[in-house]
């Protein structure tokens, strides 16, 4: 009799080094790459530094994101709502400052991802996320019309162009992104006709060396400090918004979950190691990574290629790169402007309840106002916050009966009382027609807050004046605790 002798198991490739897996994150990543130059470029002289500062920047983000983040397939890179904190700093006191602030401001963002931050995100309600997304593709869109005004009219058929490769291509062959074949073909195109239209290379000097690691060169003191604090936490502060809530975009497109405590930290990392290698920070970009996305990419690798390819051909290839003509990359972006945004929100805005319409244009409208995404998401909450809290403090009903031998009115209070409801509690009462016994039932209530407790209290002493008692009856579990700390007496004391 023989024994069959088990066979060692078969070690399981990671689903990404799959040859067609492969092959899209690495192709989704070149696109990327090509897309953050005049990105890149851009918000450098946004923020007033030499456009290699924004392109180092770039590069160091999206490699070590790809290690730190929690969010796979998400593009960290500099980016415009950066650029716009940190540019009175550059103004005022030299870029040293400026890669100093950013330092701190990744270490803020490491603290904040420690104490917590990323739980916040539940409470941004979907109307706002909605108007982040639509506020997010217009400002795309806007940011592509400087290279549409003022230019050879051969650059608007190259757009059109472009535009249709991208959209129609996808329906004869996905194994090469779309918009890569756009910017091969119309870059060929414009050198073979010999037609001189603005390019990459008009959009500021590539860099021709690597980034070097260096600690800022600024002063120890306690006066930088206090010069480079606040523009820190503005780092922090709109860095963490931005990559967070197109975290949340990127898990809803993808129907995947991800780590956003782990992301607010990668993004700390990334700011850290941007600084000392003379970056001017940033955060996650919803466009660069709506590209990534809709090339099919879903791993780190495409990530961190992106960062690669983007030093490789700015360092390696600058002098091919700086051909490609504007109008094959503004074609790209108006792609993603149209991919980004939520059409369906303008389908249904006539059977949406006209407080969500209200919060949804709210934060596209501070947005664009502001050109500052996270003053457009703080403005959208608050009135969210605020319609909210108006719509629950109608939501209170008080009832009451009268005992049969007319000795004993008593009252039933039902739904959640907090200071936005309880403050009309006080005038439910008949305090002049009620006799001499009170009972306020509160079996169908929740107490919230202090500020309830204060109304009920309000409500004794308005009884007690008039020479009637108040018993409060039905008060459980939290509700009875808040009201026992804060008044001293056990609920259905009188």
């Amino acid at each position: 009799m023989t024994s069959a002798v088990a066979a060692p198991p078969r070690l399981r490739r990671p689903a990404w080094l799959s040859p067609g897996t492969a092959r899209t994150e690495v192709l989704a990543g070149l696109v990327v790459a090509l897309a953050l130059i005049p990105e890149a470029i851009s918000f450098s002289i946004l923020a007033g530094v030499d456009p290699r500062v924004g392109l180092f920047s770039s590069f160091v983000m999206a490699v070590v994101i790809a290690f730190t983040g929690g969010r796979p397939a998400m593009i960290t890179a500099a980016t415009g709502a950066i650029a716009l904190v940190v540019a009175p700093l550059a103004l005022e006191h030299g870029v040293e400052y400026l890669f100093a602030a950013v330092v701190l401001g990744g270490i803020f963002q490491v603290l904040l991802a420690a104490a917590g931050v990323a739980r916040l995100m539940r409470f941004i309600p979907r109307s706002v996320m909605v108007g982040f997304v639509n506020a997010l593709a217009i400002l795309i869109f806007a940011a592509q019309l400087p290279h549409l005004v003022d230019v050879p009219w051969l650059v608007y058929p190259l757009v059109a162009a472009g535009l249709a490769m991208i959209f129609l291509l996808p329906r004869l062959t996905t194994a090469v992104p779309s918009p890569l074949i756009s910017i091969v073909v119309l870059t060929g195109l414009t050198i073979a006709a010999g037609w001189t239209l603005p390019d990459v290379g008009d959009q500021g000097e590539l860099p021709d060396s690597l980034p070097f690691l260096g600690i800022p060169a600024v002063p120890f003191t306690w006066e930088t400090l206090t010069i480079i604090a606040p523009f820190a936490l503005g780092v922090a502060l709109v860095g963490l918004m931005e990559s967070l809530m197109t975290a949340k975009l990127v898990d809803d497109l993808t129907d995947t979950g991800s780590d956003k405590t782990r992301e607010s930290w990668g993004q700390g990392v990334a700011n850290v190691a941007s600084g000392f290698f003379g970056g001017m920070g940033g955060c996650a970009m919803i466009g660069q990574t709506m590209i990534n996305v809709k090339s099919g990419a879903r791993t780190r690798l495409s990530t961190f290629l992106s960062g690669v390819f983007l030093l490789i051909l700015v360092v390696a290839l600058g002098d091919v790169v700086a051909i490609i003509p504007m109008a094959a990359l503004v074609a790209v972006m108006i792609f993603v402007s149209i991919a980004t945004f939520d059409w369906h929100s303008l389908r249904t805005i006539h059977r949406m309840p006209r407080s969500e319409t209200t919060v949804m244009l709210t934060t596209v409208a501070g947005t664009l106002i502001t050109h500052n995404l996270a003053i457009g998401v703080g403005v959208g909450v608050l009135v969210a916050c605020v319609l909210f809290a108006r719509r629950v403090a109608h939501l209170v009903e008080v009832t009451s009966v009268l005992d049969p031998d007319g000795g004993t009115r008593v009252y039933s209070v039902h739904g959640a009382l907090f200071f936005a409801s309880s403050n009309d509690l006080v005038s439910q009462f008949d305090y002049n027609g009620d006799p001499e016994s009170v009972v306020v039932d509160l079996s169908d209530a929740h107490v919230w807050d202090a500020s309830t407790v204060a109304v009920l209290d309000a409500i004794t002493h308005k009884y007690g004046m008039r020479g009637k008692t108040v018993e409060f009856v039905g008060l459980t579990g939290h509700s009875a605790d808040r009201f026992q700390r804060h008044t001293g007496r056990l609920a259905g004391a009188h």
